[in-house]
């Protein structure tokens, strides 16, 4: 039997039926009006409220778990967090130290903000912003005082400033070193730079200019847009998780000057901006390029540079996996760049761009007079790679002779040109990538089992931009400034509406697809105004899902709305239209004429619907609606649904 899940609303309902509060029983001062956001700033009761996040909160008594939405959550004990805080200090470092705790809570700050854009999608920006410090005081991290903030969306530039008190970070770092030199809420900032900038899809970043750690009665927190910053490298270099991450630009001028624009290169963990020389259909050699840099803060991303950096200074041979666009060539050539052979050549070939009978020769070389058109000698990529590294990009392509013929130069360590008479030794480190599963190749016999081993010595999988979204406003606020400086554009950032259709955009071409929507979105916006969701989705892309929200018609109705999440479009529909919509979109057309019925009884006939048609599948259920299982499990007990 399934175990009662309880919210923190249905406890506090409970007690003040017995007299007792749980929410708001220590009283705080209002908040200052956000100036900037709302030239009538906003109120202590703008939605969402405490309350309204408070019904994100699930408990399952008995069962060892708590929900905040669909992120599962724990209760830790302060000092406990403060003991490892000490130990990774003492055993790090301390600027390591900062660095994971910052990007620990940069994580934390961007999923709560997909959550606000979730679970409040028409929420205005100031309520969202305000959405974020009553999330922070909720988990009980700090309470939060606003002194100002505001956010230009015609300049894209925020600027805020915040009083922090009862800092739990605080608390752990004095009670173990005392007041020190310096600040110390490193996992709070973290948090306010990845919720703000995840919010309003720009990096914005976040510094603590007084701390109660270094002395101050409180701790004072300013945030500005990147560009404001004078010296904002030194905050972003905590959210790199190596040396060989790049921090986001400061500040990139919308202008250049003539032939500047080729001097300072960016690639952002997926196609570098250029990259089809290394794809040409002869195969082209890749040479890493010097500036070259890979942007991200997401945990998967920084797992997989932590793999990186363990496996660069060996010898193995390194196969990374992952679907296309994904950046397996840009991580392959860091490897090559932060290994011992960084010296010496990087080579590239797409295996799928090779004709099957120019392998041999591509690979191996070919000897003057092997056949017809052979003019000249010259050697093959292992030996143009000798002493550095070759990288075979989408090797799952190759024939089962060609395979046969690379095992062989991998197990000897030598190469025969074709044609010619005498063998080669070459001395090369072998990496390579495919978004295709070889395991299940092998099985179904077209990829050599032998083969597969020889190259599966150290596999780094590299996950879908779907599976690392904390990563999107990083890569919105790099390729919009790469693509302002080549074009010669001047745009203010993103309008609210355009990031929301990036978060929810499947993203089935990964990186390499972002990359594409943005240039298009730079090219196609006028300058001056902000980029919208027509902007990035000209080219007839389709969301993968929607989102379906219910907003009030006056006092006693309400009208359902599904939205498109690819393009930003609402539309209305009648609930069974909505259930097929979140199904695929069948049966929904722009032209469903809307039904109009009072709230509760539209939410519960859609609750009815989904249950119905997910078989009493609670999970299913609440995907069908684009909601979560806590929630759909929430709701079904509220109507008492299914007894």
């Amino acid at each position: 039997m399934p175990k009662r899940r309880v919210s923190l609303a249905d406890l506090h309902r409970t007690a003040v039926g017995q007299g007792q509060a749980v929410l708001g029983t220590v009283s705080a001062p209002a908040p200052r009006a956000l100036g900037g956001f709302d030239t009538h700033g906003i109120s202590q009761h703008a939605h969402p409220t405490v309350a309204d996040i408070s019904e994100c909160l699930f408990f399952s008594p008995g069962d060892g778990r708590i929900w905040l939405q669909d992120q599962r959550m724990i209760l830790l004990h302060s000092e406990a967090l403060g003991s490892l805080r000490r130990e990774l200090i003492d055993s790090i470092g301390l600027d390591k130290a900062r660095g994971l705790l910052t990007r620990a809570g940069y994580v934390s700050g961007a999923r709560d903000a997909r959550l606000v854009r979730q679970q409040w999608p028409d929420a205005e920006p100031t309520a969202a912003a305000m959405a974020g410090t009553r999330l922070h005081a909720l988990e009980g991290v700090v309470q939060v005082e606003v002194v100002h903030a505001r956010y230009n969306a015609e300049l894209g530039e925020y600027d805020g400033e915040f009083i922090w008190h009862n800092s739990s970070e605080d608390d752990e770092h004095i009670a173990a070193y005392g007041v020190g030199g310096s600040p110390a809420c490193w996992m709070q900032v973290g948090y306010a730079t990845g919720y703000v900038s995840t919010l309003f899809g720009r990096m914005i970043v976040f510094r603590e200019e007084d701390c109660r750690s270094s002395g101050a009665a409180h701790c004072r927190v300013v945030g500005k847009s990147a560009h404001l910053w004078d010296d904002p490298e030194q905050d972003l270099f905590y959210l790199n998780a190596q040396d060989f991450v790049g921090t986001p630009p400061a500040s990139l001028p919308t202008s250049m000057p003539a032939g500047a624009q080729g001097k300072a290169r960016t690639t952002y963990l997926g196609v570098p901006p250029g990259k089809a020389a290394a794809s040409s259909p002869a195969g082209t050699a890749a040479e890493p390029t010097a500036h070259a840099t890979m942007v991200g803060a997401s945990s998967a991303f920084n797992a997989a540079c932590h793999m990186l950096q363990r496996v660069a200074p060996t010898a193995a041979t390194v196969l990374f996996t992952g679907e296309s666009g994904v950046g397996k060539e840009m991580f392959a050539s860091m490897l090559h760049r932060i290994s011992p052979r960084s010296s010496q050549p990087f080579v590239a070939i797409n295996c799928a761009a090779i004709p099957e009978t120019l392998v041999e020769s591509e690979l191996f070389g070919v000897e003057r007079g092997a056949y017809t058109g052979a003019g000249t000698s010259r050697p093959g990529r292992f030996e143009r790679a000798h002493g550095g590294t070759l990288f075979l990009d989408e090797i799952g392509t190759l024939s089962l002779v060609a395979q046969g013929k690379l095992l062989r130069a991998l197990q000897e360590g030598e190469v025969e040109r074709v044609g010619g008479t005498r063998t080669v030794r070459v001395d090369v480190r072998l990496v390579a990538a495919t978004n295709v599963d070889l395991r299940q190749a092998v099985r179904e016999g077209t990829f050599r089992e032998d083969l597969f081993y020889r190259l599966n010595v150290f596999p780094i999988h590299l996950p879908p931009l779907r599976d690392r979204r904390d990563d999107i406003p990083l890569l919105m606020s790099h390729f919009l400034a790469h693509y302002q400086r080549k074009h010669q554009r001047q745009l203010p950032g993103f309008s609210q509406a355009a990031v929301k259709a990036m978060f929810h955009y499947p993203f089935p071409g990964n990186i390499r697809e972002l990359q594409n929507l943005i240039e298009r979105a730079v090219i196609l916006a006028t300058d001056g105004e902000p980029i919208e969701p027509h902007h990035l989705f000209a080219g007839g892309e389709q969301s993968g899902g929607g989102e379906m929200s219910l907003h009030l018609q006056g006092n006693s109705g309400g009208t359902l709305h599904a939205q498109a999440a690819g393009v930003g479009a609402a539309v209305q529909a009648p609930p069974a239209a909505a259930a097929a919509s979140a199904r695929g979109g069948a049966g929904l057309t722009p032209a469903a004429a809307p039904v109009v019925a009072p709230l509760h009884q539209a939410e519960e006939q859609m609750l009815r619907q989904a249950l119905q048609s997910a078989g009493g599948n609670v999970a299913l259920a609440g995907r069908l609606l684009g909601i979560s299982r806590a929630t759909m499990a929430y709701r079904v007990r509220k109507f008492g649904i299914g007894g």
